[in-house]
């Protein structure tokens, strides 16, 4: 028997027993809820019936169900290597947007570089069945899954995959030009972690650019930041300004005999601004620092920074545009390699060279 117009079902409301109660069918009901251009032909009372009862019954849809029909669970795994301030919290944002506005949910996973879980967590995300993965400064010829992969700032050349990556080249020369322009000719070098994959690129770039403009690298002005001697102690994050710190201690231990650095990341550049403040040197008056990201603090350091900006909104929110592209099409053809312009933000921490000599 129809349920009366005038009872309200008791406990989870689903599409059954919302018509039930609305004395509709569940087809008619589907159609208005779920926006069908077929619902044009509904009268607009029995739509707007609908919706009001919908709403006052806090009618929520079984994605469950919706997932089965559409061979799709709405959701995709993301990995990091970890979850710090800077660099992952500016490209999760653009990539949440993204999803949200596609009503995707998403599971995060930290694998902090450890071997065993980069391998391991894509595995138990496939096992929830998700659609698709995005891989954030993780490398991808590690992972082997049978759905869509879209990595940032990996450059993994392997089959399945879309890299999301930054013009390294341009963002170098930005940098090495503007300190080359201020009279800088003994730079120090802050190089990446060898974990990081974008490390060796940058460090690629910076040679070439030298070589363009007619810059002398010192080896002995090149530090690394996983190779300085020194390591995370128990409880310390491993993006803490401590990564650029010990370096540069290092560093000024053995020579003070350079005008400014190129630090990895602008989390790094922090700490040496530290270290150089210990040693009793100005920034930017003695030294020059340059950074790399603009993370959201890098404008209230002091000095504050000068740094290249990657777009890391743009880049975590075009990677979830192109995963969710390729979750809904397939067997379509996918570009390869996706490439991000660059910026250079000058703020307070670079000037003129104290002392200018050609070497």
């Amino acid at each position: 028997m129809a349920r009366s117009k005038d009872s309200t079902p008791s406990g989870h409301v689903n599409l059954r027993t919302l018509a039930e109660h609305l004395e509709l069918s569940q087809t008619t009901v589907s159609l208005v809820l779920n926006n069908s251009p077929s619902a044009k032909s509904i009268p607009q009372e029995t739509r707007n019936r609908v919706l009001e009862a919908a709403a006052r019954l806090n009618y929520r849809p079984n994605y469950f169900a919706r997932s089965l029909r559409q061979s799709r669970s709405m959701s995709v795994g993301v990995l990091a290597p970890d979850l710090s301030e800077g660099y992952f919290t500016r490209v999760m944002s653009g990539v949440v947007q993204e999803l949200t506005r596609a009503h995707y949910f998403y599971f995060t996973a930290c694998h902090d570089w450890n071997r065993e879980l980069i391998e391991q967590y894509p595995r138990m995300l496939v096992e929830r069945a998700v659609d698709g993965f995005l891989l954030l400064n993780t490398p991808a010829d590690q992972i082997e899954v049978p759905v869509p992969v879209v990595a940032i700032s990996a450059h993994s050349e392997v089959p399945n995959v879309t890299n999301i990556v930054l013009d390294h080249h341009e963002a170098v020369a930005s940098a090495l030009k503007h300190l080359y322009e201020l009279g800088h000719r003994r730079i120090a070098f802050m190089r990446g972690p060898h974990a990081i994959p974008d490390s060796e690129f940058r460090w690629q770039s910076i040679q070439q650019v030298a070589e363009e403009i007619g810059l002398r690298i010192d080896p002995t002005l090149v530090v690394r930041i996983d190779s300085a001697g020194w390591s995370i102690k128990a409880g310390e994050h491993p993006m803490a300004p401590e990564i650029g710190h010990k370096p540069m201690k290092g560093l000024l231990d053995q020579t003070r005999d350079f005008t400014a650095v190129f630090c990895f990341n602008d989390i790094a550049a922090i700490g040496a601004i530290r270290a150089l403040k210990d040693a009793g040197l100005r920034v930017p008056e003695d030294v020059s620092v340059v950074g790399f990201d603009d993370i959201q603090s890098a404008a209230y350091n002091t000095p504050s920074l000068t740094t290249v900006r990657q777009p890391l909104f743009e880049m975590g929110q075009r990677g979830a545009q192109i995963l969710l592209e390729r979750i809904a099409n397939r067997e379509a053809p996918f570009s390869a390699e996706v490439v991000m312009a660059p910026e250079l933000v000058i703020r307070e921490s670079t000037g003129p060279a104290k002392y200018f000599k050609e070497y």
